[in-house]
């Protein structure tokens, strides 16, 4: 048992379940981007439906369709033709901060559209998909945190401290 009371043993407390909460929210974060990301790979080359105020995505125009038929790309796989795209999205997180998108320089008009482009989103919707998924996860990595705080302060002996 520790000779700890007070003041002290509150700070000691709350600093060790400040650190696991912490710990637990950096981790629950990174699962978070790393499955938006999948998510906004996989949404590539497939026509997606309206959800969570995103549009569904538009037809590909008859030129479209038939540059690509001669070109030997796919038909009917919007966004896709080489996987240049697909492969072009990541995600980076450090401390409670993620950055989840892409490095191709088309990405936004893609994902905005452009006076002869129908907007495509794809981070957007990646989002809404996942929307109960971040809920869970983050929900999760904060009561973890919690019960974690409460394991730490338990193995450090200072049960007994208010």
């Amino acid at each position: 048992m520790k000779d700890l009371s007070g003041f002290l043993g509150a700070a000691l407390q709350f600093a060790a379940l400040d650190i696991a909460i912490r710990k637990g929210m950096e981790d629950g974060l990174e699962e978070v981007a790393r499955r938006i990301e999948q998510t906004a790979k996989d949404e590539i080359g497939h026509y997606q439906p309206a959800i969570g105020g995103f549009s569904e995505w538009a037809q590909l125009a008859e030129s479209t369709e038939a540059d690509k038929a001669r070109k030997g790309f796919e038909p009917n796989a919007p966004l896709e033709r080489t996987g240049q795209f697909r492969e072009s999205w990541e995600h980076k997180t450090e401390g409670l901060e993620a950055v989840i998108g892409s490095k191709d320089e088309r990405a936004p008009f893609f994902e905005f559209g452009t006076s002869k482009m129908p907007p495509r989103p794809v981070l957007g919707p990646a989002v809404a998909i996942n929307g109960n998924f971040i809920k869970k996860i983050i929900g999760r990595a904060t009561v973890n945190g919690f019960v974690g705080g409460a394991a730490i302060h338990h193995s450090l002996g200072y049960d007994d401290i208010v």
